[in-house]
């Protein structure tokens, strides 16, 4: 079987080498003897679109070319149904973190834009609190409603992540542009809820499922690894285009 597959591989290897050389021949004979050869990009110029619109090509010396860039992406087999307890928790985890994540990296993009001002404007007492509260507000105009349809579980959930992506804990960040007074505010009604806005992410021991699913999501894998345990897509949320 070894050297079955051994001959195959050489098979192709020589073949591609022999087609190369007899395009390259058949190029050159093409080409003037002071070209050298040229990639699409020399072709610039020259792109045009087909009539319908969905390939490029160029043309050179009568011969029409039609090119395009082709994403490589991973496919996820279709995974039956599993049951028991450790599989139904999995099961949440993958379906709060479709829920949980998009706001996690909408709060990390606030925070450096909020840091950024508050550092370039140089902007201290009244002037710094005015602009938190302006920013405070227009996140409540836009995702109070959203907020407040989440689950106690997804809440929990958010908080971790961001944690992941801004380095601070919820508490922290709270703190930070508020007081101590709130952050304590809110930790106990945190508490209440079986959750800790102190708590660090753990991405090599209690969160070490949650950052494999981050990692999904960031090869870009993540739709397609939904689909394969749930087979339907995951729920798509109504974020405006500036907060992504």
């Amino acid at each position: 079987m070894k050297n079955l597959i051994r001959h195959i591989v050489y098979t192709v290897i020589v073949t591609l080498y022999l087609f190369g050389a007899a395009t390259d021949t058949c190029a050159q004979n093409r080409r003037s003897k002071h070209a050298d050869q040229r990639s699409v990009e020399d072709f610039v110029g020259k792109v045009e679109k087909s009539e319908g619109g969905e390939l490029q090509y160029f043309v050179e010396n009568g011969d029409t070319i039609y090119f395009d860039h082709i994403t490589a992406s991973k496919v996820y087999s279709r995974l039956p149904k599993q049951k028991g307890k450790e599989w139904r928790k999995y099961y949440k985890l993958v379906h709060n973190f479709s829920k949980a994540y998009p706001y996690a990296l909408v709060v990390k993009k606030l925070v450096v834009e909020a840091d950024s001002t508050i550092a370039a404007d140089n902007l201290k007492g009244m002037k710094r609190e005015k602009y938190i509260a302006t920013v405070q507000k227009e996140l409540f105009d836009v995702f109070e409603d959203q907020m407040r349809s989440l689950t106690v579980s997804q809440g929990a959930l958010i908080m971790k992540l961001v944690d992941r992506e801004v380095g601070k804990s919820s508490y922290n960040l709270i703190k930070g542009y508020t007081s101590g007074i709130t952050a304590g505010f809110w930790q106990g009604i945190a508490k209440i809820f079986g959750s800790d806005l102190k708590k660090p992410y753990d991405p090599e021991g209690e969160d070490a499922r949650t950052e494999e699913l981050v990692q999904i999501w960031e090869a870009g894998d993540y739709d397609a690894f939904y689909f394969s345990i749930f087979w339907k897509d995951p729920p798509k949320l109504a974020i405006p285009e500036k907060y992504l």
